[in-house]
């Protein structure tokens, strides 16, 4: 490899790739929850022990939706058609993306 090669090859950074789940709330999302709000909460244990979900949580001011990344998409798309908050209505529409992780201290945690 040329010397002018290897300076490009290590200019490029290394893309890492997770998939955000992200949730859309109903108006009264906050006392809709209630009911479903345990079984999601164990269902987002279950993940992350999986080693599905790597961090979620609810937007605040207004709680209007959720984000949740997951290290592939088919683990996020399964964990929205089985969510409680989805089937309870709490969720008025979800879609899950990829985010192309390139920088930050965090990003050599990502699998």
């Amino acid at each position: 490899m040329r010397r002018f090669e290897r300076c490009l090859a290590a200019a490029t950074p290394k893309v890492k790739p997770l998939h955000l789940l992200l949730y859309s709330y109903c108006d009264d999302a906050v006392e809709r929850r209630q009911p479903f709000r345990e079984a999601h909460l164990q269902a987002a244990e279950a993940a992350a022990s999986r080693g599905d979900l790597l961090l979620g949580g609810a937007l605040a001011q207004p709680v209007d939706g959720a984000l949740l990344a997951f290290a592939n998409a088919s683990a996020a798309r399964s964990f929205a058609e089985e969510d409680p908050y989805v089937k309870g209505g709490v969720v008025t529409n979800w879609t899950v993306r990829e985010w192309s992780i390139v920088v930050g201290y965090l990003a050599e945690e990502i699998p």
